[in-house]
């Protein structure tokens, strides 16, 4: 598991970096550690904006190949909100970093959680949030493979850190959403709906055969850690059958959550 040294060290990297980028012109911490709240499991999440002539994927782009090649990240998915694009990535020893980037015309907080570090927030208020529609999720289920195993993989860390917290019940739905990551991976594999578990009953009995122990019996720790184990194997399984990118690179990664 990382360390908070590893993640400092992440953090202070991504600001030298912000600073050597004449395109960024503000940045901010988002989440959990941007307010105090966070704790030795949580992930790093930061945000910039983007000189307004500047296209933001173009120093998206270049700043994912700057952390591949010097910081062994893997990209795990990508996310549009809006003006902004989320990409995460999967960092050695389990670190996961969420980078996002908008145009300053648009940078401004989008929730109580942002401390800006520096530069200036978009003048004028935040477009007030659209209320929830009931069932809705804000992030989206793609029936894409690589799609699906990014979120998969980030799910799995979400359940370790919750497992850890005592958060259980939580951690219950985190296992789950790994074991239907996968199998929506088996589901478009085998050539059946991988939507809302339409094809789950369909799958051969031997495929269904790798899913035993991913169902969580009970909410003591070890039971959340076992299933958790069963459903993370899955998901790697479905990964290299699916030929996901980096696949070997995550399992290495995710070695502590089996």
């Amino acid at each position: 598991m990382f360390t908070v040294e590893q993640r400092d060290a992440l953090h202070a990297r991504m600001l030298r970096l912000a600073e050597e980028d004449e395109r960024v012109v503000a940045g901010a911490a988002v989440g959990s550690l941007a307010v105090g709240t966070g704790d030795r499991f949580s992930d790093l999440d930061l945000t910039f904006g983007i000189a307004d002539h500047v296209p933001v994927a173009e120093v998206l782009n270049d700043w994912t190949r700057t952390l591949i090649h010097e910081l062994d990240a893997v990209h795990l998915v990508d996310l549009e909100h809006g003006p902004t694009i989320y990409r995460v990535f999967l960092l050695p020893d389990a670190l996961q970093f969420d980078l996002s980037m908008t145009p300053a015309a648009q940078f401004r907080p989008a929730g109580p959680r942002f401390r800006l570090l520096f530069g200036e927030v978009a003048a004028g208020d935040a477009e007030a949030p659209k209320p929830p529609v009931p069932g809705a999720l804000f992030i989206p289920t793609p029936a894409v493979e690589g799609d699906l195993f990014g979120w998969g993989v980030i799910y799995a860390l979400h359940a370790r850190a919750c497992i850890e917290r005592g958060r259980v019940w939580q951690a219950e739905h985190y296992v789950g959403e790994v074991r239907d990551r996968a199998l929506s991976l088996a589901c478009l594999r085998e050539g059946r709906t991988a939507v809302q578990a339409r094809g789950y009953d369909d799958l051969p009995a031997e495929t269904l055969a790798g899913f035993e122990g991913a169902h969580v019996g009970t909410l003591e720790p070890e039971s959340l850690r076992a299933a958790l184990t069963a459903s993370v194997r899955a998901l790697l399984d479905e990964g290299a059958a699916a030929r996901v990118p980096n696949t070997e690179v995550v399992e290495e990664r995710l070695a502590q959550l089996r």
